[in-house]
């Protein structure tokens, strides 16, 4: 497979403060709470070794944050990653050595989106209620770490954040309707942004791409942003969420409660995550903290350590 080594053995992180060493320089907490809302319809996943290339592991982290329903949020966390690591092993059986991370990418979140579509990838359960699928969607927000590199595929408005020299970087770019291109590609498609109660497509939704809601296309739609960062020394953390968190909190505050929880300035009354992270007491104050701004919605967040 030139250089491309297809990982079988995975281990998988929690969803709920859940806490992983992804090597010895890597750690990963994560929380996922229902907060003030009726129904739980985010979803977490983190991968460790999803996938190596050249015999570099590569760690998988994803972020879903369903609406009008759970199925196809809950969809995405049982099969983006392996729908990607799919991705990554055929490029490298066609003799690539580097990954075309756009490419490959939108290849997954299109292939994701078909099988919601056609039913294959999303079942009756989940909390969708007597929804139809159709009507049902997700945000998905998916990181994926290497020893060079983060990797960045966003559909949506949850988020990822890189804390660099203790100065909050966005790797991803939120897809609100009233968002200048945004607005224009949607109009240009026949479609208009309504405000009620916030800027939404055709009034009903507040986001202007994700998985599902075929309903809506092809005014929404689920092609990813993508990014590509070159890691470096400066490199402190990531803090991936669903916008549960984004909208009462802002990027460099968000980095600063995280910098200081893993400096041990800040801890946990009763901690329920293992002690060789602080990342999942992170993730967890981070929660907290939005609940106590306000936030109504549900709220996920991963903490990544970048650095021992």
């Amino acid at each position: 497979m030139d250089g491309f080594i297809h990982k079988r053995r995975k281990r998988e992180a929690k969803a709920k403060n859940g806490v992983v060493k992804l090597n010895s320089e890597l750690f990963s907490g994560s929380i996922s709470v229902i907060g003030r809302q009726r129904v739980m319809e985010d979803a977490v996943k983190v991968v460790h070794e999803f996938v190596s290339v050249a015999g570099n592991p590569y760690h998988f982290f994803g972020v879903y944050d369903g609406h009008g329903g759970a199925r196809v949020a809950s969809a995405c966390k049982e099969r983006m990653h392996a729908l990607l690591e799919k991705e990554v092993v055929v490029e490298g059986e066609g003799g690539g050595v580097v990954v075309e991370w756009e490419k490959v990418m939108r290849s997954c979140f299109w292939k994701m989106d078909e099988e919601v579509r056609t039913g294959g990838g999303c079942g009756s359960g989940g909390g969708g209620g007597g929804a139809k699928v159709e009507m049902v969607g997700s945000t998905a927000v998916v990181v994926v770490v290497g020893k060079e590199e983060v990797v960045v595929a966003n559909c949506g408005d949850s988020r990822a954040v890189l804390c660099r020299g203790g100065v909050a970087v966005p790797l991803s770019r939120d897809h609100k309707p009233d968002r200048a291109d945004e607005m224009e590609r949607v109009e240009a498609a026949g479609g208009r942004i309504l405000n009620w109660n916030g800027s939404r497509v055709l009034g009903v939704l507040a986001t202007s791409r994700s998985i599902g809601d075929h309903y809506l296309r092809p005014y929404v739609i689920s092609e990813p942003e993508v990014t590509v960062t070159e890691r470096t020394e400066l490199d402190d953390f990531l803090v991936i969420a669903s916008d549960g968190l984004w909208d009462v909190v802002s990027n460099k505050f968000a980095c600063e409660v995280v910098r200081r929880c893993l400096d041990g300035q800040i801890k946990r009354r009763i901690s329920e995550v293992s002690s060789e992270s602080t990342a999942g007491d992170a993730a967890a104050i981070l929660a907290e903290l939005a609940m106590s701004r306000g936030s109504n919605d549900n709220i996920s967040v991963i903490v990544v350590e970048l650095k021992k």
